[in-house]
């Protein structure tokens, strides 16, 4: 179905495609007085359009070089690239990078999600991250990593890089390896993070943070900045005390952190230190992500289309599988109602085998068929095909990536969760132990600790994976208002005790 996508929309996607978001002047500023210091020559991996240029111009009033490189060639062909200092070349980074090194780098590399990046692109990045670091990263980790990994390795020795990356920089699952060996071939001086209401990116569902590398031995701290506003001085005066901790900045919180902590913690999160918790979500109840059925479009239905098809009932299953659908901390049948009125899908599509089937469904199988479903790459892995991935309704949801400060969803509908939420099994089917959980898991000390375990997004959002979710730090306090603890040792009296656990 032919369909028109919002100019917005489009423009978003386009940019997405080519991971291309400019830097605002506030920190593109500060950035660039970062490698001024002791250079006049400077390097930008991904010049885009010339936003740290114009900085430099701004804040050097003696000559300099400045060296880009782009893929996009339109954008090199904007006035300020005219300079006789100036030379940029359309010239892919990563597959064909300089055959020198530089003293000073400065980049907001491209944002591109691994999702998007293809096969043979992908088999590059695995060999650069080896040949480099002796590890392959994750295949997880986007595009902007493998840029600040070939960016080091042509850093000069006492050369000096800042990057604006996202938080998943030292969030995912590669994180610590990357961050292990950048500490110890270099010296990360400072890290900068920035409030939801001070983010350099509004419309980008991402954190940024600054990290500011100097190709030096790791010193034992590291300045940890949070900007709370944007389009303060106070960030490009704090890079040009040469980061005096000492001075007070009214939009700046600054802390001097152990970087082991640091690193540990992760650079994104502020320090956890002096923060021992003696329960974790795990203690108390199980967690596992929600069904991925390969193609929502054909398998989560609304009634109207089960009807059409003439699915029969005993081959649906009550579903949820957007976090906007449900508008409380509860979900309930006359929320589904309340769907069904809006035409959402709320129906799952789930055949065990096509044994004595009806020819409706053996019919609407074949449409999977003509659609090639059974060649999609998650689809193609069950056997037989169209065979639903199993769940018991889980008691309480949790949203997988959300906005809403309570994330906690109690079950009451009795619906299947899709992959837009992590499924929560109780230790006990105790109605009375399901509630006490579920009000502990979305008292506010509680819904704090999400950023000790998930990814950071824009807006405020935080993304938590399920082995992830298991470790949420629930504080005593709140243990002890729910009788959680009583609850268990009462469910089983030989049950051992829960260890101390220090979440750093």
């Amino acid at each position: 179905m032919n369909q028109v996508l919002p100019n917005k929309w489009v423009d978003r996607e386009a940019l997405r495609d080519k991971g291309q978001f400019w830097t605002p002047f506030w920190v593109a500023d500060a950035m660039a007085k970062y490698i001024s210091q002791d250079s006049n020559y400077f390097f930008d991996p991904a010049v885009g359009k010339g936003s740290f240029l114009y900085s430099l111009k701004r804040l050097n009033s003696n000559e300099f070089s400045f060296y880009g490189t782009d893929i996009d060639s339109e954008l090199l062909n904007e006035q300020i690239f005219e300079d006789k200092n100036c030379f940029v070349e359309c010239k892919d980074f990563i597959k064909n990078p300089p055959k020198r090194k530089f003293t000073s780098i400065i980049a907001n590399p491209p944002y591109i999600r691994h999702h998007r990046i293809d096969n043979a692109t992908k088999s590059i990045l695995k060999e650069l991250s080896f040949k480099i670091t002796g590890r392959v990263i994750d295949g997880r980790a986007g595009y902007h990593i493998y840029f600040l990994i070939q960016a080091l390795n042509l850093l000069e020795k006492n050369g000096r890089l800042v990057f604006i990356m996202p938080a998943d920089t030292c969030e995912g699952t590669f994180s610590k390896y990357l961050w292990d060996w950048i500490t110890k071939n270099y010296c990360l001086e400072a890290v900068v993070v920035f409030d939801e209401k001070a983010t350099p990116f509004p419309n980008v569902d991402t954190n940024s943070i600054i990290f500011f590398i100097k190709n030096i031995d790791q010193m034992d701290k590291i300045h940890w900045v949070k900007c709370k506003e944007s389009n303060s001085a106070d960030l490009l005066d704090f890079v040009s005390s040469g980061f005096n901790s000492k001075i007070n900045y009214e939009s700046l919180d600054i802390f001097d952190r152990d970087i082991r902590e640091a690193i540990k913690t992760g650079l994104s999160r502020p320090s956890q230190k002096n923060s021992t918790y003696k329960f974790q979500l795990k203690n108390f109840a199980k967690v596992m992500r929600g069904i991925a059925t390969g193609s929502n479009e054909f398998f989560f239905l609304t009634k109207a289309q089960a009807k059409k098809n003439n699915i029969p009932e005993e081959f649906l299953r009550y579903a949820i599988g957007r976090t906007k659908d449900i508008g409380s901390d509860i979900i309930t049948l006359s929320d589904l109602d309340d769907l069904e009125l809006k035409n959402r899908p709320t129906q799952l599509l789930c055949v065990e085998n096509i044994a004595n089937i009806s020819q409706s469904i053996s019919d609407y199988l074949k449409l999977g068929v003509e659609l090639g479903l059974p060649d999609r790459p998650l689809i193609k892995q069950r056997k037989p095909w169209y065979k639903m991935e199993k769940r018991k309704i889980p008691p309480i949801l949790f949203t997988y990536l959300g906005r809403r400060s309570s994330r906690f969803i109690k079950n009451e509908a009795k619906v299947l969760p899709l992959t837009g939420f992590l499924c929560v099994y109780p230790q006990s089917n105790n109605e009375n132990y399901i509630n006490n959980l579920w009000k502990a898991l979305n008292h506010p000390a509680t819904l704090e600790n999400l950023h000790l375990v998930g990814k950071s997004y824009g807006s405020g959002s935080i993304k938590v994976e399920p082995r992830m979710l298991d470790n949420l730090p629930i504080p005593s306090k709140v243990v002890n208002e729910y009788n959680l603890l009583k609850d268990i040792n009462l469910l089983d009296p030989h049950k051992d005790k829960i260890p101390t656990l220090k979440f750093l």
